[in-house]
């Protein structure tokens, strides 16, 4: 059974790592507890979106990249060989036209 809250521990973890921070500076950035933020990377612990998104911030990387790392690791474990690396002409297409309204 594939559980995403793993996938989003096993990104965060390597994001971090990549950058060369240590669990304690992207915890204390963040504002959440060292022991949580260890939880979340292994997996334990499900992460609320506002937790992902001070990660993601003091992280310096944008949600929508780990979402993404997220869905392409699941895909994977899916078994699904490729997936789209574009967004779909019709999502496009009402995006512009919801932003057009503003």
């Amino acid at each position: 059974m594939i559980l995403v809250r793993q996938e989003i521990g096993e990104v965060l973890r390597d994001l971090r790592q990549q950058k060369g921070r240590t669990l304690r500076q992207v915890a204390s950035r963040a504002s959440v507890a060292l022991g949580y933020l260890s939880e979340v990377e292994r997996g334990q612990k499900e992460a609320s979106s506002e937790i992902l998104a001070s990660v993601a911030e003091a992280l310096d990387v944008p949600i929508s990249m780990i979402m993404r790392e997220v869905g392409d690791r699941i895909s994977v474990l899916e078994g699904l060989q490729t997936f789209p690396d574009v967004v779909p002409d019709d999502l496009v297409a009402s995006v512009d036209a919801e932003l057009s309204l503003r």
